[in-house]
């Protein structure tokens, strides 16, 4: 059954009319199931030959600006043998001559005026407008979409294998095609801050950059750079790379860290390593070598300073492990890795390691200023004091602090005030000098400023509340109160030993109240 409607023919008529190709036609009429995009180019055009030519003086009299009364559809004579597919589509280009008959602009080269980039597609669907014809459908069908109902066929049959769209194997296919990635230069001197160079990106005319400057750009400066509708490309595209790879696997647990000379993340400065080795290393080292993984990705709930211990039941950690070569686990194998990272080091102990879902990560990110934290910290004074001077502390309650961001990490965070509550405080009397505090508090509160003040920065402070100059001189995380909304990690008591391995366990579905 032909995928058409009566309703889809004036606009699959003014775009075959224009050289768009039979599949890109279906993909603005909003086909959006498969069978039809599978189906030989050949096939394909006899059948929307047949369409068009039912009723078509009826339908030319409709429409506004209407091609002549008569539009031969004729197959191109020279296809470009190979895949038909994308970039060999096998469509020529028709335009339509004084006494209603059609031509190929481009026999010798089939190419469909649409297929192969960016701006041709968003330029079609405007001509389309301008013809005061409705799509019918705000978004037409994607063009990806529509080359994996094309190719996943053919690669089951090749491989013998069936396919599934939520399998982890995934295969890439990289295209390249100079000409539309040249068209879209014009674009870059109209709206430069559009296209700014990104991160292993290897052009800045990204899907998301073109259609932000499209978006800003405005139609008569667009229409005096671009053809409306679209010509036809010189040449078709070339693949450039195939490659097979496996979906990232995810790891998670939480981690403490006994060492106050060792930081989360390596510790790099114009491009001089300041310590020998980090939190993240010394986990996922391990994980790479076992998942045969290409790389890694590490995150965290949260992050300490160098020399900050995190103690108690850990902080929640992730790693993302790209293109792993080994996926399949037992609860066994995971206990023995476990056990594996702890014995590497006496720096760090990592507890609850498990493998989790990509949608789990997201819930270790949710809520991080809802979340409470404990510390423990050993506090210096300048003035001596006695322990009724430090008994008032353990009185307050909520106590609500503002902190303007710490002097020390203004280089890399914005400039703001932010609110923070300190729940509980209570104090320990060591000597005239000396007293340990232990501090429940909303998560992001800077505590070194806390202590100190940061001069002025956070009010009040320890040394405002006491009247005394205060400085911190160790400071520890005692423990984390992580909710993951639906996801809750599941803690596992501290070890006696900070050499000893924590108890396995899996993430599990819960609702947290």
């Amino acid at each position: 059954m032909f995928p058409l409607t009566a309703e889809n023919k004036r606009v699959a008529q003014l775009l075959l009319s224009t050289g768009t190709c039979p599949r890109c036609i279906f993909r603005f009429c909003g086909v959006d199931f498969h069978a039809p995009y599978k189906l030989p180019y050949k096939e394909l055009l006899s059948e929307l030959q047949k369409f068009l030519e039912a009723e078509e003086d009826e339908l030319v009299s409709e429409v506004p600006n209407p091609p002549p009364k008569k539009i031969r559809l004729q197959e191109p004579e020279d296809r470009i043998d190979g895949m038909d597919s994308l970039s060999q589509n096998g469509e020529g280009k028709l335009s339509v001559t004084e006494d209603g008959s059609s031509s190929s602009k481009n026999s010798n080269l089939n190419v469909c005026n649409v297929c192969l980039g960016i701006l041709q597609d968003f330029c079609e669907k405007e001509f389309i407008k301008k013809q005061s014809l409705s799509l019918g459908r705000n978004d037409i069908v994607q063009l990806k979409e529509a080359y994996k109902w094309i190719t996943h066929p053919l690669f089951s049959e090749e491989l013998g294998v069936p396919i599934d769209g939520k399998s982890l194997f995934e295969v890439s296919v990289v295209f390249a095609h100079p000409e539309t990635v040249e068209d879209c230069h014009f674009l870059s001197a109209i709206c430069p801050d559009c296209f700014k160079p990104a991160k292993n990106k290897q052009s800045v005319f990204t899907r998301m950059a073109v259609m932000k400057a499209l978006n800003k750009i405005k139609e008569e400066d667009f229409r005096k750079q671009f053809p409306c509708p679209p010509d036809s490309p010189k040449a078709v595209c070339t693949v450039l790379e195939i490659e097979c790879a496996h979906g990232a696997v995810f790891v998670a647990g939480r981690y403490n860290k006994y060492s106050r000379n060792l930081p989360q993340t390596p510790w790099i400065i114009d491009g001089e390593r300041k310590l020998e080795s980090s939190v993240e290393e010394l986990i996922s080292d391990h994980l790479l070598k076992v998942f045969k993984a290409e790389s890694f990705n590490f995150s965290s709930s949260g992050r300490e300073d160098v020399d900050v211990r995190t103690l108690g039941n850990g902080r929640p950690f992730a790693i993302e492990l790209v293109n792993p070569h080994r996926v399949h686990f037992t609860s066994q194998e995971i206990k023995e890795l476990q056990q594996k990272i702890n014995n590497s080091s006496n720096k760090i102990q990592v507890r609850d390691l498990q493998l989790v879902t990509r949608e789990a990560i997201g819930h270790m990110k949710e809520g991080e200023e809802e979340k409470t934290k404990t510390y423990s910290a050993l506090i210096w004074t300048n003035k001596a004091i006695q322990r009724k001077d430090i008994e008032f502390l353990d009185d307050i309650k909520d106590l609500k602090i503002d902190q303007k961001t710490p002097l020390r990490v203004l280089h890399r965070r914005p400039l703001a005030v932010r609110t923070r509550i300190i729940h509980s405080m209570e104090t320990r009397y060591v000597d005239e000098h000396h007293f340990r505090l232990s501090l429940k508090t909303q998560a992001g509160t800077y505590i070194k400023e806390f202590v100190h003040g940061d001069f002025g920065r956070t009010k009040p402070n320890i040394g405002s509340l006491m009247d005394v100059t205060a400085d911190i001189l160790e400071l520890d995380v005692e423990s984390q109160v992580v909710h993951f909304g639906k996801y809750l990690i599941k803690n596992s008591p501290p070890a006696h030993n900070k050499r000893e391995g924590g108890n396995f366990c899996t993430w599990e579905s819960s609702q947290y109240k």
